[in-house]
């Protein structure tokens, strides 16, 4: 009797921009709504739109697609802010059980994580990113639209003690503002054994036309660190976005620290990400303008060849360097 052939499994095509960039990281914007105004993020005037916002079902039609098919295992969630998404642990949990998610994370202001770190644990976020951009209460106050400071310095307590080494806190360093604050930034993040990002400021959002004379470059930064740090020691190359460093303290202790340079050094020859934010739009890149809608593609039901062909178009439109100024707001798509 003749055996029958035996299939081998088709490869998973993994689809690549005109520069040979694979997708391997998807990053969905929940929402625009946010509690804060922070300076650099968003306009006064801008709203809190949630009508039109993906669902929780389509979130996950959306990314279970892109891992069963094109092989995605990190997601991160943004926004605006997720905690505004009053769904976002059914969210959480649903992307968590998507097999083959190595890595789910989000970014936060942490205003609602000392209420909430154990329950995200619990539903199956591995990693939480916090916005912190000064310890000193006015500054916050004035960086961020809200006298708040001690409510996210009780969220990073509470998720330190949840995530373990798996909590990130993320500075965006602007001139005359928070520059000078770097030092404390860095001793508060090795007191709490957390690692801490310098990211550069980008000419996009509220800021983009002052940008200029508020942008910090890294060498800046490191400046500015001096007066804490004795020594820098440099981790191996990877396709992380940030340059990470174990800092060696004055006093003997250690801290990882990464710094983000979108502008002085960018990283875009190695960018993997796509962004999908809440109303479908499709962001190959974060400074640039979005390249199409899914929307159409998973609304009333998820049609999966609508769906590739409407995000390999747009995926395909990402150039080899973002543009020197952003399109977008930071609050309509998330970092």
């Amino acid at each position: 009797m003749r055996l029958p052939l035996l299939q081998t499994p088709p490869t998973r095509r993994l689809p690549m921009d005109r520069h040979g960039r694979a997708i391997g990281y998807l990053r969905l914007s929940l929402t625009r709504a946010c509690h804060l105004r922070c300076m650099y993020c968003r306009p006064a005037l801008d709203a809190n739109p949630a009508s039109n916002e993906l669902t929780a079902d389509e979130f996950e039609s959306i990314a279970r697609h892109l891992v069963d098919q094109y092989g995605v295992r990190k997601i991160r969630l943004t926004g605006g802010d997720p905690s505004a998404r009053k769904d976002l642990l059914n969210i959480i949990e649903r992307l968590a059980a998507i097999p083959g998610v190595d890595d789910l994370a989000m970014t936060t202001h942490g205003l609602s994580l000392a209420a909430n770190a154990r329950a995200y644990a619990e539903a199956g976020l591995r990693r939480v990113n916090v916005s912190l951009d000064s310890l000193d209460r006015a500054t916050f106050a004035v960086m961020t639209g809200a006298d708040a400071l001690w409510r996210v310095l009780e969220g990073i307590d509470l998720a330190a003690g949840t995530f373990g080494g798996r909590v990130k806190i993320n500075t965006v360093v602007v001139k005359d503002h928070n520059l000078h604050h770097l030092p404390d930034l860095l001793r508060y993040a090795a007191d709490r054994g957390v690692e801490i990002r310098f990211i550069e400021l980008m000419p996009m959002g509220p800021l983009a036309e002052a940008w200029e004379g508020r942008f910090v470059p890294e060498s800046e930064m490191r400046g500015a660190l001096d007066a804490a740090v004795d020594r820098w020691t440099a981790y191996p190359a990877s396709a992380d976005s940030a340059r990470r460093y174990i800092a060696t303290l004055r006093d003997g202790r250690e801290a990882n620290v990464g710094f983000i340079t979108p502008m002085s050094c960018n990283f875009c020859s190695n960018c993997d990400r796509l962004r999908i934010a809440s109303d479908g739009s499709v962001y190959p890149c974060l400074m640039d303008r979005p390249a199409g809608n899914v929307l159409r593609a998973v609304r009333p039901g998820f049609n999966a060849g609508m769906f590739d062909r409407l995000l390999l178009a747009g995926y395909d439109a990402k150039q080899a360097e973002h543009p020197h100024d952003g399109y977008a707001t930071m609050t309509h798509i998330g970092g």
